[in-house]
This record gives structure tokens, C-alpha cells and sequence, in this order.
């Protein structure tokens, strides 16, 4: 839970839109297109209600970690056009809830995971974009490939026509200094930008990086991120 005065409509929407503020002017700043940095409002734990309040304020893009939360939330708030995003870890047995709740799934670090996703969508008539997560930590705590694995990866994925690859993501190792993370921001845009040209010969586009969070955002901006996945600094500490 978290307390009733974060959860105040009011303190969301002055939250949200100082967020929103902070990526336009990290942009402007170092002569990106805001445009070009889509926020996703991490929702976990938040109760369908506190969600709708964060969408009526601007939230256009929702992330969410558990499928379980997720199928809750998204039958509750079915009548709002927000776009629900996959940030957290997915067992291969979830993919067929993936697939129907999700317009893009961060996390996918396997090609059997690829292979349930692709096996799903399939069904449903549906191409499922995607992006893969990438362990630049290497972190024996996290999911995610390897990153000299990440190139394999791909091409193991292009075999499987309702899987659409459009970037990477990273949870880059807990630092309280963004400066102590920005080289893992640097690390995963160099690595898609070394990969591009071999994913375009598959008909693949790398164009997004989901990176940066509460902490950290700004720093993963300068270096690139496409997707800046914020929670706390919109709705509070959660316990």
C-alpha cells in the first residue's frame, strides 16, 4: 500500500506533468526531439482507480510487471485508450495473457519465450511487438541475455512472422549516482546501434531503448532512451 496523500488526484497529475517537464527539457537540452521519448507510467501495485486518475492527467502509456495486476486493471479501465506495456519478468506459460493484454513486451530474453509469444499471437491473429531485454550488469539477480548474445538472439527471433523485434531494454545495475549508471545506458545504445545494419537485413528496426527510471531517467535520455519507465516520482514510494 501506499499512502492516501500520494495517491491524491491532484499530487498525481502535478507529479505527472512535472515528469513530463523534466523529459522535454533533458531533450531540449541535449538536442533531442521530445518527441522522441515516450514516458511509460509504471502502475504496479496502484489500484485501478489511482490508474484511471494518472490516465484523465495525461498518462498515455502504462507499465506493468505482473499479469495477474495487469488483467485486473486492464478489464477496469477497458473504456480508457491508453497503450499497456510488459516491464516485468514473463514465464513462457503467461504468454498467451501477454499477448492479449500487451501492445509491446520489454522483456523477452530467450528464443523459447520468442517461440510461446510468436506460437500465441499466432492464434490471435496478432504481430506482437517486442524488445529484448538485456542483462548490461550481467547480474546474477536479473533476467535478460547476455549482451554478446543479444546478435543471436535476433536472428533466432526474425524466423517467427508475429514477432515483430523493435529494440532492447535494461535494468542496469542500483546506483544512487545517475552518473554510475549512465555508462550501462551508453553500453545498451551502442550495442543496438552496432546491430542495426545486421537487423535490417532481417527486416528488423531497432529503434527503441527502454532505459532509465525515477533515478536515473535524464541520464538515460542523453544516452538515448526512446522509453523512460517511471513510477515513484508519480505516485509515491511504494512498500
Amino acid at each position: 500500500m501506499i499512502h492516501e496523500t500520494e495517491t491524491n488526484p491532484a499530487d498525481i497529475s502535478q507529479r505527472l506533468q512535472m515528469v513530463q517537464r523534466r523529459i522535454v527539457k533533458t531533450c531540449v537540452n541535449c538536442g533531442r526531439d521530445p518527441d522522441s521519448v515516450r514516458l511509460v507510467t509504471v502502475t504496479k501495485t496502484m489500484p485501478a482507480s489511482v490508474v484511471r486518475n494518472a490516465i484523465q492527467s495525461g498518462a498515455a502509456t502504462l507499465g506493468e510487471n505482473y499479469i495477474q495486476e495487469a488483467r485486473e486493471k486492464c478489464r477496469e479501465l477497458s473504456d480508457m485508450p491508453v497503450s499497456w506495456h510488459f516491464i516485468g519478468h514473463l514465464q513462457t506459460n503467461k504468454a498467451k495473457y501477454a499477448v492479449k493484454l500487451f501492445d509491446v513486451i520489454h522483456t523477452v530474453d530467450s528464443a523459447h519465450l520468442a517461440a510461446a509469444l510468436n506460437h500465441e499471437a499466432q492464434k490471435i491473429g496478432k504481430i506482437q511487438p517486442i524488445l529484448i531485454q538485456v542483462n548490461v550488469g550481467r547480474e546474477l539477480s536479473k533476467s535478460g541475455v547476455a549482451p554478446e548474445a543479444v546478435h543471436q538472439l535476433i536472428c533466432d527471433i526474425a524466423e517467427y512472422p508475429h514477432i515483430s523485434v523493435r529494440g532492447m531494454m535494461a535494468i542496469p545495475p542500483f546506483f544512487d549516482a545517475p552518473e554510475r549508471v549512465r555508462p550501462y545506458f551508453r553500453q545498451l545504445r551502442e550495442l543496438r546501434d552496432s546491430l542495426q545494419s545486421t537487423a535490417k537485413t532481417m527486416g528488423i528496426s531497432l529503434t527503441e531503448l527502454s532505459m532509465g527510471m525515477t533515478g536515473d531517467f535524464e541520464a538515460a535520455i542523453e544516452e538515448g532512451a526512446t522509453l523512460v519507465r517511471i513510477g515513484t516520482a508519480i505516485f509515491g514510494e511504494r512498500s
